[in-house]
């Protein structure tokens, strides 16, 4: 009897996990290698845009995620004090792309995708190291703790400060500071009825939306040197940036403890990798493209990644065909769109607000202009799990 093909995947994050599900299921034998001691997310909440959730449909996980859709009504851009810039809704974004757009926390995603693997696939706490490429007659190598592994398939999704990706490019720089830091939050805040939405200011943003299960996901961004922290707490210098700007935001930060917000610095890979593999390796997500989440597109390109990593594991050429063109032009639109949102002198805001409102007076929200030809993105094999999504990739 032949012996399945192994695969071993380096990171436990929603696109390591991705991948080893949909990897699993065209019958690789895989095991996920994740250095933390647990698969609990260090993260707040993932926006799923219809092309991750059309990724999502081919392992058979779609329409379960659908399922958690919180975002009712109107939503949209302010301005700091509350004045609307641009107006969409959910009903909108599902007939402009074809399906919803899903809030939901990533713990959540991360619970359902190990679900669907076997029971012994997974191994926390195994720190990782890649000890060989491989090539044409010859396997992988993984170095661990507990020993060697051998596979046909290595995934590097260590994310964006990725082992494997520098021991493949060791010339290649790496990735480099956005400029800016966030900070997120996701808390119950029994009673609030707000609209969802991102609100921009002078160098800083902020976000609200509500979440199926009854909490509220914010988050902000602010230009700030990179390593920086506040000499208090990070909801005491949330307060110092965002306490005067519109409702629901005090209500958000009076609700919030310091222990719940989480702080990051924004690093992105500014210079394109020449491939997404090399020999027996793959790179995905942020391993691969790390960008700003000015798009929110961090997470549903990993999906992405993995769906069509899966499709081309027999000829990883293939993979960085498929991947690379797109994943590079989202990246610049995302450093491109977090440029324009962050922008701090006063005449450059002045001008961005009116011509946001301007161009959204004249057609769609601007907010739904910048998915076209993102959201609209379906997996190039037919979803073996799902009847609910076309095949194609366009």
């Amino acid at each position: 009897m032949t012996q399945p093909r192994r695969a071993v995947v380096i990171g436990g994050g929603i696109g390591g996990l991705t991948a080893a599900v949909a990897l699993h299921r065209r019958g690789l034998h895989v095991t996920v290698l994740e250095r933390a001691r647990s698969l609990e997310p260090v993260g707040a909440a993932i926006s799923l845009a219809p092309n991750s959730l059309r990724a999502l449909d081919v392992i058979g996980l779609g329409d379960e995620i659908r399922g958690l859709a919180a975002w009712s009504g109107d939503g949209g851009l302010r301005t700091p004090s509350g004045r609307w810039l641009s107006r969409s809704s959910a009903e909108a974004a599902a007939e402009r792309f074809g399906g919803p757009l899903v809030l939901l926390h990533r713990a959540t995603l991360i619970e359902r995708l190990a679900a669907l693997l076997p029971a012994d696939a997974v191994r926390t706490d195994a720190a990782a190291a890649l000890a060989d490429s491989g090539g044409p007659g010859r396997a992988a190598r993984v170095t661990t703790t507990d020993g060697d592994l051998e596979a046909d398939l290595v995934v590097g999704a260590d994310g964006v400060r990725s082992a494997v990706r520098g021991a493949l490019f060791p010339r290649h720089p790496g990735a480099v500071y956005s400029g800016f830091t966030t900070w997120r939050v996701v808390i119950p805040l029994p009673g609030a009825r707000f609209a969802s939405h991102e609100s921009w200011g002078r160098g800083r943003i902020w976000g609200t939306h509500p979440l199926k299960d009854g909490r509220v996901y914010a988050y902000a961004a602010a230009l700030t040197p990179a390593g920086g922290r506040a000499p208090d707490d990070e909801k005491s210098e949330l307060l110092r940036r965002f306490g005067d700007w519109h409702d629901p935001i005090p209500a958000v930060l009076a609700a919030t403890r310091p222990e719940d917000v989480l702080r990051h610095d924004v690093h992105h890979i500014a210079e394109p990798l020449p491939a997404y593999h090399r020999g027996r390796i793959a790179l995905l997500g942020d391993a691969a493209h790390a960008m700003p989440p000015s798009l929110g597109q961090g997470g549903n390109q990993a999906i992405e990644d993995a769906i069509v990593l899966a499709h081309h594991c027999d000829d990883l050429a293939a993979y960085t065909a498929a991947r690379l063109p797109r994943t590079t032009a989202i990246a610049r639109q995302a450093v491109k769109t977090a440029r324009l949102s962050l922008i701090r002198s006063r005449a450059g805001t002045a001008l961005r607000d009116t011509a946001m409102a301007a161009l959204s007076k004249a057609g769609p929200a601007l907010f739904l202009r910048s998915f076209d030809g993102i959201a609209t993105w379906a997996p190039p094999q037919r979803p073996y799990a799902s009847e609910h999504t076309p095949a194609g990739n366009r």
